[in-house]
């Protein structure tokens, strides 16, 4: 039996700009998001932002609370969806 190889979805792939604020984190050039969730858990690991109690949970720093609209701390989903409206 073949094996298929699952398809990207190009949604993904396409790359998006990040805003002013985004840029501060995973640079100014456009990335397709799959790239900018890395550079973004990158960056959260660099900082130890991960709850140490709840790894679900994101600590926010100054530039990632800018993003966070002002929260001091989100969960790894509701950051995604955070993130979104920093794109364009």
């Amino acid at each position: 039996m073949p094996t298929t190889k699952r398809k990207a979805n190009p949604a993904l792939l396409k790359p998006v700009q990040p805003d002013e604020a985004l840029s501060l984190i995973v640079g100014s050039k456009p990335l397709p998001r799959s790239e900018m969730t890395k550079k973004l858990w990158d960056y959260i690991k660099k900082h130890k932002l991960q709850d140490e109690a709840n790894k679900r949970m994101i600590n926010a720093d100054a530039p990632l609370k800018v993003i966070f609209g002002g929260k001091s701390q989100v969960s790894m989903f509701e950051m995604t969806k955070l993130v979104s409206g920093h794109v364009k």
